[in-house]
């Protein structure tokens, strides 16, 4: 079964890392393309374990926060 993730993905220091919300399962990399690669590798591994519930698809958005 294929399942179409997300991953949110920051730096920190040289490392990019990236999280799969949906799952979370978090990786990194020394680029964004490893990064998401090796989150890939990690959660379909998770999966292999532990099979995702059958429920709606996630959605994610963005909000503004005042702050200071």
């Amino acid at each position: 079964m294929i399942h179409t993730l997300s991953a949110v993905i920051h730096q920190e220091g040289d490392l990019y890392v990236a999280q799969c919300p949906e799952i979370g399962t978090v990786s990194q990399g020394t680029t964004v393309e490893e990064a998401v690669s090796n989150l890939k590798e990690a959660t379909e591994l998770y999966l292999e374990e532990f099979p995702m519930p059958k429920v709606a698809r996630t959605f994610m958005t963005t909000f503004e926060a005042v702050h200071g």
